[in-house]
């Protein structure tokens, strides 16, 4: 009894039970390892959430622009930025997150790289609305990777920031993702050691009752 009390309070105790009990603790283990890689996983999923890093916003000087891409031919409302599936009319948009650039002078342009080619052109002026909706048929230039540049004068300088982003080019296949692995490998451990614990625990019991 007071060997059955120490391993209990080690913990040990929880890997012990009939097959059925050792199951359902088994069960237990593994809904609270999935929720905890899935939950984050779906926290991060969610941009603007707070502290978060958005890679669709670049700093232009001392302000922040937004960009988002639409094709409404193909999937209605859904915003893209780095990666745009599909290749056709497309509403690239340009937001101001501040108001100074309201009142500076902005200059955009779309290339497709590495070439450098133009296949869009905003003329330098205030866009007092704070957005820009550029809309382009990349169908008239093809798959591949472009660049969006929005140029103003900064303290008398000219800067060019830019974020690059690909056309019709399809995601690599990384094959089984990270998580799914690493869930994989972390339930195979617990599943492991919860057969060896009731195992030792099995034998330790057999040992005291032929003692007896």
């Amino acid at each position: 009894m007071k060997q059955t009390h120490i391993l209990k309070s080690r913990g040990i105790g929880f890997f012990s039970g009939t097959g059925g009990e050792l199951f359902n603790k088994i069960q237990i283990i593994l809904a609270v390892l999935f929720l905890s890689l899935i939950l984050p996983s779906a926290a991060s999923a969610h941009r603007g959430a707070r502290n978060e890093v958005d890679t669709c916003r670049f700093s232009v000087g001392d302000e922040v622009i937004h960009f988002s891409a639409y094709t409404p031919t193909f999937t209605g409302g859904t915003s893209y930025c780095h990666g745009i599936p599909n290749i056709g009319l497309t509403h690239l948009v340009f937001d101001y997150e501040g108001k100074k650039l309201r009142n500076t002078t902005v200059e955009f342009e779309v290339t497709k790289e590495p070439e450098g080619t133009r296949v869009y052109y905003h003329e330098p002026e205030k866009i007092k609305k704070g957005s820009v909706d550029a809309k382009i048929d990349f169908a008239n230039y093809g798959a591949g990777d472009y660049l969006a540049h929005v140029t103003i004068m900064y303290k008398g300088e000219k800067l060019d920031s830019h974020l690059p982003f690909s056309i019709g080019v399809a995601a690599e296949d990384s094959g089984i993702p990270v998580v799914i692995i690493v869930a994989i490998f972390l339930i195979a451990i617990v599943i492991l050691a919860m057969v060896v614990m009731s195992f030792l625990r099995g034998k330790k019991s057999d040992s005291t009752n032929e003692s007896e």
